[in-house]
């Protein structure tokens, strides 16, 4: 039986949910949670109807919840909103709402917030154009649009969505800034401001966060210190740290306004 995509993700991050609030695995989530919400920051406002779209657990939604009137966190995994609704009923936060749907199909009216933002969503779905436009489409005129994902850097050698996709199936494609900014121009918004930076992580807690199978983690690893050895380029940028095996990911902070 074919599994389509959408059951992918499901699948692979049901098993990855409760990782989400272990800051010892889930080290790219929470180290640059501030540095997303510093970047958000001129765009915040006690006014704010908020919807994030992919939102897994909440973690934005929950980050900016006091600083907004109300904020909705969307995402097709039941076992994510259940360990983010979790989450906020333990922090007391009332003004946040757990939503089950598709970022591809939101079920909300044109027009509904002042704020949508969605974090590493685009390069885990099939169709990033869909989200994006979804995302425009429910945005009041004048309100922020924030997109905030791994990215593929210009010019860089190797193909790091075939590791990706070996760590975790649901992956889909790294986009360039460039793609990003012309998907969000081409849904009708117009792109402000942007931030990027990299980030080395040590391999063996990303590669336990997944659940990826030993004999899977063994292949992303011997590719890696192939690398190293002067072997083909893996797209991962691989290093060695007092002799922990790293990787190094980029990622993309982008504002833009709904027309």
């Amino acid at each position: 039986m074919t599994v389509t995509h959408d059951e992918k993700v499901v699948r692979e991050f049901s098993k990855q949910a409760a990782g989400f609030a272990d800051p010892a695995l889930n080290v790219a989530f929470t180290r640059h949670l501030d540095r997303l919400v510093r970047f958000m920051d001129p765009e915040l406002d006690l006014e704010d109807v908020v919807l994030e779209v992919a939102a897994g657990t909440g973690l934005v939604s929950r980050a900016i919840a006091r600083r907004v009137r109300h904020v909705t966190a969307l995402d097709l995994t039941p076992a994510m909103l259940t360990e983010g609704k979790r989450a906020a009923d333990h922090a007391g936060l009332m003004n946040v709402t757990f939503a089950h749907g598709d970022a591809v199909a939101l079920p909300y009216l044109d027009r509904s917030y002042t704020l949508v933002v969605t974090r590493f969503s685009l390069h885990q779905v099939a169709d990033p154009g869909a989200v994006v436009r979804e995302m425009v489409r429910v945005c009041r005129p004048g309100a922020a649009l924030i997109i905030a994902d791994l990215s593929r850097p210009d010019g860089l050698h190797g193909d790091l969505d075939r590791i990706e996709r070996l760590r975790d199936p649901s992956h889909g494609t790294a986009l360039t800034e460039t793609q990003v900014a012309d998907l969000v121009t081409s849904a009708g918004a117009e792109v402000k401001r942007a931030e990027r930076f990299d980030y080395a992580r040590p391999l063996d807690p990303w590669l336990r966060f997944s659940h990826t199978p030993a004999d899977v983690a063994a292949q992303i690893r011997r590719d890696l210190e192939d690398e190293l050895a002067g072997g083909p380029a893996t797209g991962m940028r691989p290093s060695m740290d007092d002799g922990v095996l790293h990787f190094t990911h980029s990622y993309l902070f982008q504002q833009a306004i709904a027309g």
